[in-house]
């Protein structure tokens, strides 16, 4: 019987957590979920708390997180991610970062591309890693980046639907060019994301599903290895 795989999940809201366990819900894989709303309001919030701080909170977590007996830790919020930097850890766990498989689909795409983030604080750090990203594997990208303004607040007070009609009602009014790559860079995006496309039929690229197809061509990678 194949064992489970057992995935430490680290998440900067509750709301990341029911993403996480559908679209995983297949696969043999157990989920532990660890959440710290706090660290996003200090960031956001507090101008006496120094990117230094936040980046000893974060390794401070992950290395929590790595002795509680996981096979990987997945860090689904960009802004966590963009604090921790490129592996500043030394762990015998991998970490797995939401946004890479993200940045790879976009990297092959190759035509303008127009990326939506809700949260100001994480979008320099977040593109900056994709532009770099981009610069290591000698991809071009035609990239505009928009934030939806005073949105992301929502989500931290708990008030998704509001969050979610917000990001809607601006993908409606403003998702004009046909022609236009789209995608949402947060996981608390696309529920929202969805629901546009459901609306629309136009496809709308976000990190979740991405995420999903990586970890499915991983685990055919290991059973092709293993036959």
């Amino acid at each position: 019987m194949e064992m489970r795989k057992r995935l430490g999940c680290l998440h900067a809201h509750y709301s990341n957590i029911e993403y996480i366990e559908n679209a995983l819900s297949s696969f043999q894989i157990e989920l532990i979920h660890f959440v710290d709303p706090a660290l996003m309001y200090r960031v956001t919030a507090d101008d006496n708390f120094q990117e230094s701080d936040a980046q000893n909170k974060v390794k401070e977590q992950i290395e929590w997180i790595s002795q509680c007996n996981v096979d990987a830790i997945l860090i689904t919020c960009t802004n966590y991610i963009a604090i921790l930097q490129e592996d500043p850890l030394s762990l015998s766990v991998p970490i797995i970062k939401m946004d890479e498989p993200f940045f790879d689909f976009i990297c092959n795409i190759q035509k303008p591309h127009t990326i939506l983030f809700t949260n100001p604080s994480t979008v320099e750090g977040t593109v900056e890693r994709l532009r770099h990203y981009a610069y290591n594997h000698q991809k071009s990208l035609d990239l505009e980046v928009i934030v939806i303004n005073d949105t992301f607040e929502l989500i931290m007070q708990g008030q998704k639907e509001e969050y979610n009609q917000v990001i809607s009602k601006f993908l409606n009014c403003n998702i004009k060019d046909e022609k236009k790559v789209i995608s949402v860079a947060q996981l608390s995006m696309v529920e929202a994301a969805r629901q546009f496309e459901y609306k629309t039929s136009k496809t709308i690229i976000n990190p979740l599903n991405t995420l999903v197809s990586a970890i499915v061509d991983q685990l055919e990678l290991e059973k092709k290895n293993q036959s």
